[in-house]
């Protein structure tokens, strides 16, 4: 990585690469990663913090993770948080060098990884959750349970780190322009091709294999939805389609970004392949940062589609926070509030229930 998460930044003051384009520095570049990368991150940082750790909080606390769903939810929320919690050390290598070592570089580089190809295959067990809840209802009596969520998502997660090894393998700190940068490092000699599997491969993986099965999906949901007239069906595949279409929204002009860079030879002619002046480069600083937001929308999906997260919040917020404020700023208990807090839950609980 170079002045941002995902540069393709494979070049060196040690190593010869000569089958690897001369890149040139764009100060549009600089200025942009200098300038707006860091804020940026930061409100993404602070906002995507919280807003995941109450989804968090409400799936156990309140749902209590009593669906296949909810398992799925949960486990989608800690991928968000696994961005997350990493990005103030990139803010930090953007804004100056990278000082935490070459571990930390594998580590993180790897984490980032690891969350990208794990929320790709989360969202897609949400489809196939919602496919078999509605096209297969009968069977999903039996397969949509707990205990299977929870496998699932052990091997989900297995299936994710074992795509993020490459990432562990080929990042290193290394010395360029008197700084130290986390960088992409292919073995000597197969620069060119590692970049391009790599490439691809991930592409392929995170993205175009998912987008089918997703659209295969929801073909289907929508046939057998056009013939029924159920509203608390159509609105929970409403939610699980936002999230596949605001997730894929975000990260796939990134990655086209990365196929164009990495495949330059292919898609342009031979006298025009070459990013002279660092177009590429700066197409995929700024598409990287609006793919990280993604990890900010998710909670907000929930809060105004479903009706049961909004319910839950509100009693959190009332048997919390209020509560907590009012003995904050008056120095006594608030006992009619607590009073009308506890109604308020009471009855809200009721609803949620009964399914009001």
């Amino acid at each position: 990585m170079n002045t941002s998460i995902g540069i393709l930044d494979e070049f060196t003051t040690t190593f010869n690469y000569d089958d690897i384009i001369e890149p040139v520095y764009n100060t549009h570049v600089n200025i942009f990663t200098s300038y707006f990368v860091p804020p940026l991150y930061s409100l993404v940082f602070i906002f995507g913090l919280l807003g995941n750790a109450l989804v968090v909080l409400i799936l156990i606390k309140y749902k209590r993770l009593k669906s296949m769903t909810d398992i799925y939810l949960l486990n989608l929320a800690i991928s968000d948080l696994l961005f997350i919690i990493s990005l103030p050390f990139w803010i930090y290598y953007v804004a100056h060098e990278w000082v935490f070592g070459n571990e930390m570089c594998k580590i993180f580089s790897g984490i980032y990884s690891a969350g990208f190809f794990s929320g790709s295959f989360f969202i897609i067990l949400l489809t196939v959750d919602r496919y078999l809840a509605i096209v297969h209802a009968v069977f999903a009596l039996k397969a949509r349970t707990v205990l299977y969520g929870t496998l699932s998502s052990v091997v989900t997660w297995a299936v994710a780190i074992l795509a993020s090894i490459p990432a562990f393998i080929i990042y290193h700190v290394q010395k360029e322009n008197e700084k130290c940068k986390c960088n992409f490092f292919y073995p000597l000699g197969k620069e060119k091709e590692w970049r391009q599997v790599i490439t691809l491969m991930t592409f392929t993986l995170g993205l175009a294999i998912p987008l089918v099965i997703m659209v295969f999906c929801y073909i289907r949901i929508i046939m057998v939805l056009m013939n029924i007239h159920n509203e608390r069906k159509r609105k929970a595949v409403k939610i699980i389609f936002l999230i596949m279409i605001v997730y894929f929204i975000l990260w796939m002009p990134y990655h086209i970004a990365i196929l164009l860079q990495t495949y330059q030879d292919v898609f342009f002619s031979v006298d025009k392949y070459i990013d002279s002046d660092g177009n590429l480069r700066l197409a995929i600083e700024v598409t990287e940062v609006i793919a990280m937001i993604h990890c900010c929308l998710n909670p907000v999906i929930y809060a105004f589609v479903g009706d049961k997260f909004r319910k839950y919040l509100c009693i959190f917020f009332q048997k919390h926070v209020a509560v907590y404020f009012c003995r904050l700023y008056t120095g006594r208990h608030c006992s009619k509030l607590e009073r009308s807090t506890s109604s308020y839950i009471s009855t809200t609980e009721h609803d949620i229930s009964t399914g009001l």
